[in-house]
């Protein structure tokens, strides 16, 4: 223990992104890109509508672009609410789910079209986020 009050090796603490609104449209059973429409900014919806995506169509290339746009704008998010480049992203907190959902798609969709240093830093970032995220959505990994 320090005598500034903190354990300065125990690393920042979890990040817990607000309640989502995309998440109250969703569930209500609104189109997905329609949901991207009314909440462009929300992680959330733009990793529905890469699941969506890539669980009818199978294209790669679209997935990575919804899960890119989900990603940044979750990134965006992140440091809003106080995190610094690093640190625990918690699965278990339910906001923080589209962030993670697009970073694992994102991961997909680039080793699927050949971008192994995409596919090795963001499957990576998701680890280093929340294990848990990781093992849910590598459920192969395990």
């Amino acid at each position: 223990m320090s005598s500034f009050g903190g354990d300065l090796m125990a690393g920042p603490p979890p990040t817990h992104l607000p309640h989502d609104p995309a998440a109250d449209v969703l569930a209500a059973g609104i189109d997905k890109i329609d949901v991207v429409r009314l909440h462009p900014a929300s992680p959330l919806a733009w990793s529905m509508l890469g699941a969506q995506t890539a669980a009818e169509e199978g294209d790669p290339v679209t997935v990575y672009a919804y899960a890119r746009v989900g990603y940044h704008r979750g990134l965006d998010l992140l440091r809003r609410n106080g995190w610094k480049g690093h640190g625990p992203v918690p699965w278990e907190h339910e906001p923080n789910r589209g962030f993670l959902t697009c970073l694992a798609l994102l991961a997909k969709a680039a080793k699927a079209i050949g971008e192994t240093d995409e596919w090795e830093r963001c499957s990576q970032f998701l680890r280093d986020s929340s294990q848990t995220a990781y093992d849910v959505l590598f459920p192969e990994a395990g």
